[in-house]
């Protein structure tokens, strides 16, 4: 399913489309699902809405609920974020034909977020789902956002669009908000999110970021036990001063260009509650080329991770699970 969604072209997958997907997925497991689009999408998701602005495909927000036949109340709560951006071509910050290309996948955040939900669902695993995906087409028009506007953000920070190919950090910043206000035990995006990442890590290996040392040892050795492999790479803090902004409270991007994958990251950070748990996934979500079991195309990283982690949050054995369901 991941893979046929990050695959599919971009004239067929619109953020419309896309939140169709999200809706048949959560429908089919039981959940719940709201669908925000219009002006309650600017009142509540503001710069997100201002990704989306350029294309005449509006965007979407779909938020869904869901708890296993056998969660309580108290049940961990488990927060997902995906970035969709069913297609980038860099807004007035231009893409080079040969770097959009591959830009149908830039949803791929919002695919491994299903994924993951998904399998959740249909393992029923004994916790509670709240999950945010957040379908936009960053393009060009007379009403794209700009360099150097100046957005107010749910969170109620300000912040200067430093560059309109860094959409993705400015689509999940206020769906980060509105999860970590909900006091999740953890919080966990998946975002294509930076170049930088694939020039630290390489395609096969999904950068980790985590704002808990607990949870980030955790997420390794959960990925370690399924063969899923993750790297984790700071929140280094002396960084966070690259963001500052001479008109807004931060600057989408930084100063230098250097550790673009950390300052994404830090970026992100400012609209977490420092209490929650929170681990960003910055994944490429393709294959160059096929290998046995990879084919090429549109590839779910860190997914089996995350089930294994959220499974060991529940204290549900998967391997009991997996069988139950075979």
């Amino acid at each position: 399913m991941v893979r046929d969604l990050i695959n599919t072209p971009a004239n067929l997958l619109g953020p419309s489309e896309l939140a169709d997907a999200a809706s048949r997925v959560a429908l089919s497991g039981g959940a719940s699902v709201q669908r925000i689009a219009g002006d309650a999408l600017v009142e509540r998701y503001p710069v997100l809405a201002a990704v989306g602005a350029g294309s005449t495909r509006a965007p979407v927000v779909v938020r869904i609920d869901w708890r296993g036949s056998t969660a309580r109340d108290d049940s961990p709560l488990i927060a997902l974020c995906g970035k969709g951006v069913v297609f980038d071509t860099g807004g007035y910050d231009l893409k080079p034909s040969a770097a959009m290309l591959r830009m149908k996948k830039d949803m791929g955040g919002a695919a491994q977020v299903l994924g993951v939900m998904r399998l959740v669902m249909e393992l029923d695993l004994p916790v509670r789902l709240a999950v945010w995906v957040g379908c936009a087409e960053n393009s060009i028009s007379g009403a794209a956002m700009r360099p150097s506007d100046v957005l107010r953000s749910r969170h109620g920070l300000s912040i200067e669009v430093g560059n309109t190919d860094a959409e993705g950090r400015l689509l999940l910043c206020d769906l980060l908000a509105e999860a970590s206000a909900a006091a999740p035990a953890m919080l966990i995006d998946y975002a294509t999110l930076t170049g930088a990442a694939r020039v630290a890590l390489g395609p096969d290996l999904p950068a980790l970021f985590c704002n808990d040392d607990t949870l980030a040892s955790r997420f390794i050795a959960a990925a370690n036990a399924v063969h899923d492999p993750v790297w984790r790479l700071p929140l280094w803090p002396g960084y966070a001063s690259w963001l500052d902004s001479g008109v807004a409270d931060l600057n989408s991007v930084a100063s230098k260009p250097m550790a673009g994958a950390i300052v994404a990251a830090l970026f992100l950070q400012r609209f977490v509650d420092a209490a929650v748990p929170w681990a960003h996934i910055d994944v490429y979500a393709w294959n160059d080329g096929a290998r046995p079991g990879r084919p090429e195309g549109g590839e779910a990283q860190a997914m089996r991770a995350a089930l294994q982690l959220i499974a060991e949050c529940a204290n549900a054995p998967l391997a009991e699970r997996n069988a139950a369901v075979t």
